[in-house]
């Protein structure tokens, strides 16, 4: 079935907690095993047609933030789903206390318990007013974002389209754009402080309800951490500046040289990787996603039947146009075992890295829609971003297909990229944690904060110059993670050095790196994070020794790489 046959029908929200409620009591009556079981793939039947719902509003919602039934019903689910959290976690409380657990768990598998029992401790009916008031101020960041009318050379553009002006190869222009994008920012500051300030005290003020000190504890527990805590992050992060910061910085030093550009390197100036021009696609929306068919063609049946379908199905909205929401992002579709990708293609290599990362969340979904219940098709967040990132490093296979005459550009600047990303990641998690720590931080405080860690993680950069907003210790702010989702940022940067560790095995064998990758993505959520990489037989990017073998890898084919004709 194409997306737009689809239908949509606002549930009534009475007659689900009714029927929730009925559930309930039948699972808690249950005379034996089997009984319960057959309540319990009803309750994941009615949870699935609820998440197609909400989810064809949330897509339908991002692709025109104006149009008015989608908003009306996007605010109908923001403030709907905080009450139907109630009989979620009364679910979650009757499974935990089933007399017939064993049973399920071996039906159905442990982590079904394990994150119900976390789910327990991340909710309390008497949260359902902050949670609404939580989805509205979300709701605000992200349409104050969708909303930029940015001027430029006589137009106007969305933050996504000035993208490709801000690393144009011009100096003069790509500083305008910076200097553009940097003033909508500023103008709009004050609602953006408001904004995340109310989010702090608010997140704050639910942690210390549900009797923790602060918002960090319920927040590990909102993103279902169940395998690795706040200590195991905070030595990630650690790691990160002994082993992979110095690479970064040299790739930084050595770009500086290659473009000729001061060190410490300006927002504008780092945006320059060659001076010749940064990576382009060969061709446009279509070029790409024809190039994107032939490489899972060739990547395996499975992929190749995945990718058609999504293009036979119009399952994917890539173009960046006024009014849509920013960013990209995959989701569910569980009634219809189908994914859907939406994104903002701006001319930039990021379109081809959105066809190859969010198609690798896609495609994970799509070859694991059968399980029972839905919850365990996808596993958790940082578990995801592996299929995701390490799908883009298999697509280097069809660098020229994807790049033509600027493939071999494209695979520096990729592996470059991608350890780049690390330290920012960190940033972003380092960041959060102190704000939720001190929620009672002012704006001012919070910009030199931010500022204060962008030395430690990114000391390439120079602060001190003319760009509004960027170079003010503010650039947080267009993070959308931090207002949107706090600490999943950190899930990023586990899966990169993950990912990481594929590229290094795709170097030495490509099929056996597939195979490990198969082995994988089949287990789907039926595990942790960290027991799913056990199973595939891959390490864990905790502690020194992914992070040190990766950067050891990456030095080493840097070293190597042939830059002749590349400037």
């Amino acid at each position: 079935m194409k997306f737009q046959d689809m239908q949509y029908t606002r549930p009534d929200k009475e007659q689900v907690k009714a029927q929730m409620k009925e559930l309930i009591a039948r699972f808690r009556s249950a005379a034996d095993a089997d009984a319960a079981k057959e309540v319990f793939r009803t309750w994941d039947t009615e949870e699935k047609h609820l998440m197609t719902m909400r989810e064809l509003v949330n897509i339908r919602n991002a692709i025109d933030t104006r149009d008015e039934f989608y908003e009306a019903e996007e605010q109908w689910w923001n403030e709907t789903e905080p009450e139907l959290q109630e009989y979620m976690q009364q679910w979650q409380k009757a499974l935990v206390d089933s007399p017939f657990r064993a049973a399920l768990e071996k039906e159905y598998g442990k982590i079904v318990f394990t994150n119900a029992e976390i789910a327990l401790k991340a909710f309390s009916p008497e949260i359902i007013k902050e949670m609404q008031q939580e989805n509205d101020l979300v709701t605000a960041y992200e349409k104050l974002i969708a909303s930029a009318q940015i001027p430029f050379e006589g137009k106007t553009y969305t933050i996504s389209q000035m993208a490709p002006f801000r690393s144009d190869k011009e100096d003069e222009r790509r500083l305008s754009a910076w200097k553009a994008t940097g003033q909508w920012f500023k103008e709009h500051q004050k609602e953006l402080d408001r904004l995340y300030d109310e989010l702090v005290r608010l997140r704050d003020s639910m942690g210390r309800k549900l009797g923790y000190d602060g918002y960090t504890e319920l927040g590990y527990y909102r993103m279902k951490r169940n395998c690795y805590t706040k200590a195991d992050v905070e030595k990630f992060r650690k790691a990160v500046v002994e082993y992979l910061v110095p690479v970064a910085d040299s790739i930084r030093r050595e770009q500086a040289k290659r473009t000729g550009k001061p060190y410490p390197l300006s927002y504008s100036d780092m945006a320059l990787e060659f001076v010749s021009g940064n990576p382009k696609p060969a061709g446009g929306v279509k070029e790409i996603v024809e190039a994107g068919k032939r490489f899972y063609d060739a990547l395996s049946p499975e992929t190749s039947a995945f990718f058609r379908c999504m293009i036979e199905d119009d399952l994917m909205d890539l173009e960046s146009k006024e009014g849509k929401r920013a960013g990209g992002f995959m989701t569910e579709l569980p009634d219809y075992k189908k994914s859907y990708i939406f994104a903002n293609f701006n001319g930039t290599q990021h379109d081809v890295e959105v066809v190859t990362h969010e198609a690798g969340h896609a495609f994970a979904g799509h070859i694991n829609y059968d399980r029972v219940p839905a919850s365990t098709v996808l596993p958790s967040m940082e578990a995801c971003e592996v299929h995701s990132m390490s799908m883009e490093f298999f697509g280097w296979k069809s660098a020229e297909d994807f790049f033509g005459d600027d493939a071999k550009k494209f695979l520096y600047s990729h592996l470059t990229g991608s350890i780049l990303f690390i330290p920012y990641g960190t940033l972003v998690d380092h960041f959060q944690h102190v704000m939720y720590e001190k929620p009672e931080l002012t704006p001012k405080e919070r910009h030199a904060e931010w500022k204060r860690l962008q030395g430690i993680y990114m000391p390439w950069l120079n602060l001190d110059g003319d760009i509004p907003f960027y170079a003010e210790g503010e650039a947080w702010q267009q993070q959308l993670h931090i207002y949107v989702h706090p600490f999943y940022y950190i899930d990023y940067c586990l899966a990169q050095t993950v990912a990481l560790s594929f590229w290094a095995q795709i170097q030495d064998d490509a099929e056996q790196a597939w195979e490990k990758y198969m082995t994988y993505t089949k287990l789907g959520g039926s595990k942790t994070f960290t027991e799913l990489l056990e199973t595939a037989g891959l390490g864990t990017p905790f502690g020194d020794g992914m992070l040190k073998d990766v950067c050891e890898h990456a030095t080493k084919w840097l070293a190597d790489y042939d830059m002749s004709g590349i400037a």
